[in-house]
């Protein structure tokens, strides 16, 4: 297939009368610009490499505007939404989990995202009780990912403990529970289904946190697939960090980086509080910090120290997370308005030779594709064919070079992608899923069963 954007954004910089050419395989062969008088089979106002999600739990998509009521206590917090996430997911089966991943992965095409980390903790039956096939919902999720047609990086979760005290798994988080000997057949399950996929997709190791995962298992699971994405939750809380320290005498970045050669395959989630010197630390490293912007201010996390990270030569990339709102454009656009309220500036991410819109997408284009371990987010010759295309008549702006990204991410949203592919899977047409209908009238019986539930 040749598609043609009318501009387009290279390696090198924005450039006109692009011909796209998407192989067989799935992969951009050839990338052509001033190719206004070749043959084309469709033509686009504008293209731009599509940015991977680099940390999603498909399932909490059913949670979506559940939770936004105050409790008795009248002191709500991250912490008082994890409890009623636990209770939710334990009215879940095999089959909700299901439909509810691929209405979510189909709502990541349309919004503009060509491919998804799948930070996958729920493995068990409701009660804890493990499935006849450890991988049981791992094969759900990969099936999730074949109807709705987007790029996986699967994340079979380890998730041991409780807390730092070692405590016992209790109430819902029993669903997640595995000692190293049974993660490892989990695993081993897991990759089977991913591998029944295309040859796009992936699949990396997630030890949860610092608080679910003991530093002897966490030394081992850095052994398993040297080179594997390797993806944990970090710093997320400031109770969270209290507990780290209290343990362990560092904070958990800190103690991170001390006691791990933490390397380009970690993707550290949210890091929301660190030091300056745990913010530079990181940077160093080469790690991608996995950051979260819409569902962090929607629980309450706090702000990422962007600035400084990226000032350190700091890597990033963006994910939906809990997914109660899934959307390129609005990720980044958070990103960057959590920075200009906390330092009362603007385009604080910007630099002199970037606008700001152009500096977000590019960061979390390159910082995406390294946590999924993905070659994409580039219209190159040899990587995957993950590509959006865009309307500029449905933001504002001057709808030329960086201004066409600075009028998507800071005045437009889903409505301006009008198409998109997933390793040369055309899986948005004119703004809308291909299989929309199929997989939103499932979701809709299977939320309608749930809320039965409730």
């Amino acid at each position: 297939m040749r598609i043609l954007g009318e501009k387009a954004l290279l390696p090198t910089g924005w450039s006109n009368d692009v011909l796209v050419t998407i192989s067989a395989d799935g992969r951009i062969a050839d990338v052509q610009a001033n190719a206004g008088n070749a043959a084309y089979d469709a033509r686009y106002p504008v293209l731009l490499p599509a940015p991977a999600n680099l940390h999603s739990h498909t399932f909490q998509r059913a949670m979506a505007g559940l939770t936004e009521t105050r409790s008795p206590s009248g002191r709500d917090s991250f912490w008082t939404w994890r409890e009623l996430m636990y209770r939710f997911l334990d009215l879940l089966s095999a089959d909700d989990i299901e439909a509810i991943a691929a209405f979510a992965f189909m709502e990541m095409l349309e919004a503009g995202f060509g491919s998804v980390a799948e930070f996958h903790y729920v493995h068990h039956a409701p009660g804890g009780a493990p499935y006849e096939n450890l991988a049981e919902l791992s094969k759900r999720i990969a099936s999730a990912a074949s109807e709705s047609g987007i790029g996986l990086t699967l994340l079979p979760v380890f998730y041991r403990y409780g807390g730092l005290d070692r405590r016992p798994l209790a109430g819902g988080q029993q669903r997640f529970g595995n000692d190293l000997e049974r993660y490892a057949q989990l695993f081993a399950g897991a990759e089977e289904a991913v591998r029944l996929l295309g040859a796009d997709a992936n699949l990396g190791i997630a030890p949860h946190s610092l608080r679910a995962t003991a530093k002897e298992d966490l030394a081992e699971l850095v052994q398993w697939r040297p080179g594997v994405p390797f993806h944990m939750h970090i710093a997320e809380q400031e109770r969270e960090v209290e507990e780290v320290l209290a343990a362990t005498g560092r904070r958990p970045v800190e103690w991170l980086l001390e006691n791990f050669g933490v390397d380009g395959r970690w993707c550290l989630i949210h890091a929301t509080h660190m030091t300056s010197a745990e913010t530079e630390g990181l940077a160093k490293s080469g790690a991608v910090a996995g950051l979260c912007p819409v569902t962090e201010a929607n629980l309450g996390d706090g702000i990422f120290d962007g600035a400084r990270f990226l000032q350190s030569g700091g890597r990033f990339g963006v994910g939906s997370d809990s997914n109660i709102r899934i959307t390129v454009a609005e990720e980044l656009r958070q990103l960057e308005y959590s920075q200009r309220l906390r330092d009362r500036a603007r385009a604080v991410l910007a630099d002199p030779d970037q606008s700001t819109g152009r500096r977000l997408f590019e960061t979390a284009l390159r910082g995406g594709a390294q946590a999924l371990g993905r070659h994409c987010g580039v219209l190159e010759s040899g990587a995957w064919a993950d590509i959006i295309a865009l309307n500029p008549s449905r933001f504002a702006g001057s709808g030329k070079g960086d201004g066409i990204l600075d009028g998507w991410i800071f005045t437009g949203g889903n409505d301006a992608v009008t198409d998109v592919w997933s390793a040369g899977r055309h899986m948005v047409r004119e703004g809308r899923h291909i299989h929309r209908e199929r997989i939103e009238r499932r979701y809709a019986e299977t939320l309608a069963g749930i809320m039965a539930r409730i």
